[in-house]
């Protein structure tokens, strides 16, 4: 469910159909605007902060990784 609310909002952001693995930076799917939509939308639906220096390609560069990351930001919350 959290994987296909992150798949919906980059491909509603970024007009680009991702899959869970694909390489969001790296192929230019997300760029510095485009991740800011994206993190606004996360800490709406899941009622977290995300502060700027997490916003690293360890924790966004796929799909998968986002969902890891904003488990662990939930379960810390």
């Amino acid at each position: 469910m959290m994987k296909q609310f992150i798949i919906d909002q980059i491909n509603e952001i970024t007009f680009t159909t991702v899959g869970p693995t694909d390489s969001l930076w790296q192929d230019k799917i997300l760029d510095s605007i485009t991740i800011v939509e994206l993190v606004v939308e996360l800490e709406n639906e899941y009622n977290i902060k995300i502060p700027f220096n997490e916003i690293i390609v360890e924790n966004f560069e796929t799909v998968n990784q986002i969902e890891l990351y904003l488990k662990q930001k939930i379960n810390n919350h």
